[in-house]
């Protein structure tokens, strides 16, 4: 559990720092009316505007996102596993093995 909230935390202090870099980019979007006010209630409750509040929430989103594509979590047992298969030799694959050595269709 402490992984994860120090994982979190980690992905919020970059977010963070991104926010106070000066802007020079825009991003605009398109919604409905009920999703518009639904936002701004949201970025009221957290004393900030909607820009601001979609930057903030969208950075936090993009980089948990990528990071749990980068970063998997595994237990003691999972890893050992994990290790396990690293290290055991390749398996025999007949198909692949006779498709490398079959001249190619190209020459």
């Amino acid at each position: 559990m402490y992984g994860s909230f120090k994982l979190l935390s980690g992905i919020v202090k970059k977010t963070m720092s991104a926010l106070t870099d000066s802007k020079t980019q825009r991003i605009d979007i398109r919604t409905n009316s009920k999703v518009k006010k639904l936002l701004q209630q949201a970025a009221a409750a957290c004393n900030k505007n909607v820009s601001e509040f979609l930057l903030e929430h969208g950075l936090i989103a993009a980089q948990e996102t990528l990071t749990a594509r980068r970063l998997f979590v595994l237990n003691d047992e999972q890893w050992q596993a994990f290790q396990a298969a690293l290290d055991s030799p390749p398996r025999e694959k007949q198909r692949l093995a006779r498709l490398l050595t079959e001249p190619s269709v190209f020459e």
